[in-house]
């Protein structure tokens, strides 16, 4: 590029109508002038070639992705990380602000994720390692969009559940029992105090524990547990499938007795997820499968709370994302930024319950709600409750005895003396 077409590729944000464009946070490595590199990256993403050969115009002015905010630091070492054909020349880890006007691709998640995510990023000349860091949309945007149909207070509301945690449970062992015992592990942690229920992410429509006969049962079990506690339940019911299937599932399982439906958010796709929340009669809750595949790296792909954004604006009402502790693998600061992409303003887009998990129990409870700061948090154990020595029912009681001692100011050590249950987590679980 000549200095004249690398500057095509600049503008400043008091010279951009900020409503007609999305903002994009890139980490990169490039070889070679950053400020050219920055500027391959917007005309790859957009325009590519911008004019005809022989013909004088210029359709930079209003297809161009415009470079807003570009500092670069020199990497004497070389490449963060062994790249074959890497580009030749001196290194720089860059991070840059982008402004893509969001005409190019219109309100259309496939076509968003094509330009922001596709080839033109991630083939940019000069720029073999680079990540997508956030996504920020204007409310233009955003007014496209449905977003989460119920929130965090639609689904406060539906569970009658106010100033505290919302309580999950994947229900153990997740693959391998038949409908029949699987609705007792359930009816059992619904007595103990749980909210939801839900199917692991693993356990869709299968042969040996089929959605009908599952949601149908763990309906009839919902509705005996909401007699006999006096308080709504959830059956979260997972309809992860092939697209064409999506809302045939959706009404075959509340139809049965589910009253919230789980969907593996990547695998799906959030198109379909899309197509699914036009319909959806329930809330619907994001697991993350596939995703870590993506933004494990910190060198390379797209940082997780990229992902949330989007399944928020798809249309979940809950995002699951890997949790706090050491077998998620995921910084601390990632997780909270997860959180916050969830519960941060987002136009007419409500807020979506962020549920951070991995080997929870009433062990870590007080510890996760202290790094989040907020009672806007969904908890989410699987062995935690159905893995308890007194079975489901004194797991579930064990989280609502450990935030009774939390939201009194009491040490959960010290509850776990009048509490059975709890100290049994403690003794079961504290070391985990």
């Amino acid at each position: 590029m000549t200095p004249d077409d690398i500057q095509g590729f600049y503008a400043r944000r008091g010279e951009l109508d900020a409503e007609a464009y999305i903002e994009l946070d890139f980490t990169f490595e490039c070889a070679g002038d950053p400020r050219e590199a920055a500027a391959h990256l917007c005309s790859e993403q957009s325009t590519a070639q911008w004019r005809r050969v022989g013909v004088d115009e210029d359709f930079r002015p209003r297809f161009a992705a415009k470079v807003l905010e570009l500092d670069a630091t020199p990497r004497p070492s070389g490449f963060s990380v062994q790249i074959e054909h890497a580009p030749k020349g001196d290194v720089f880890a860059c991070r840059a602000t982008i402004a893509h006007p969001h005409g190019n691709f219109g309100p259309k998640i496939p076509n968003l994720i094509s330009a922001v995510l596709g080839e033109g990023v991630f083939f940019s000349p000069g720029i073999p390692l680079i990540r997508l860091e956030d996504i920020r949309f204007p409310a233009s945007y955003l007014a496209a969009f449905q977003g989460p149909q119920f929130g965090i207070a639609g689904l406060r509301e539906k569970l009658q559940a106010f100033g505290r945690p919302i309580f999950f449970g994947v229900i153990k062992p997740n693959i391998g029992l038949p409908p029949e015992p699987f609705a007792e592990l359930a009816y059992q942690a619904w007595l103990g105090g749980l909210d939801i229920a839900k199917d692991d992410e693993m356990l869709a429509d299968v042969d040996w524990c089929p959605l009908a006969d599952r949601a149908a049962l763990l309906g009839a079990a919902r509705e005996k547990a909401e007699r006999e506690t006096g308080v709504p339940k959830m059956y979260l019911a997972n309809i992860t499938d092939e697209v064409d299937r999506l809302v045939d599932l959706h009404d075959l399982a509340v139809a049965r007795g589910a009253n919230t439906l789980l969907v593996n958010a990547l695998p799906v796709g959030l198109s379909g997820v899309r197509m699914l929340r036009k319909h959806a009669r329930v809330p619907l809750i994001a697991h993350f499968p596939f995703i870590a595949a993506f933004a494990r790296l910190p060198q390379y792909g797209v940082h997780s709370r990229v992902f949330t954004r989007l399944q928020r604006l798809a249309g979940f009402d809950v995002v699951i994302m890997p949790g706090f502790g050491a077998r998620m693998m995921m910084p601390e600061s990632e997780v909270l930024d997860c959180v916050r992409a969830c519960l941060e303003p987002m136009g007419s887009i409500k807020p979506a319950l962020p549920v951070p998990g991995g080997s929870d129990s009433a062990a870590t409870l007080e510890g996760v709600y202290r790094k989040l700061g907020t009672v806007d948090f969904g908890f989410v154990p699987g062995r935690g409750v159905f893995g308890h020595p007194m079975g489901p029912q004194g797991g579930a009681a064990s989280l609502r005895q450990a935030w009774d001692a939390i939201s009194a100011g009491v040490p959960v050590a010290s509850a776990a003396a009048e509490h059975a249950e709890l100290k049994a987590a403690l003794a079961a679980f504290g070391g985990k």
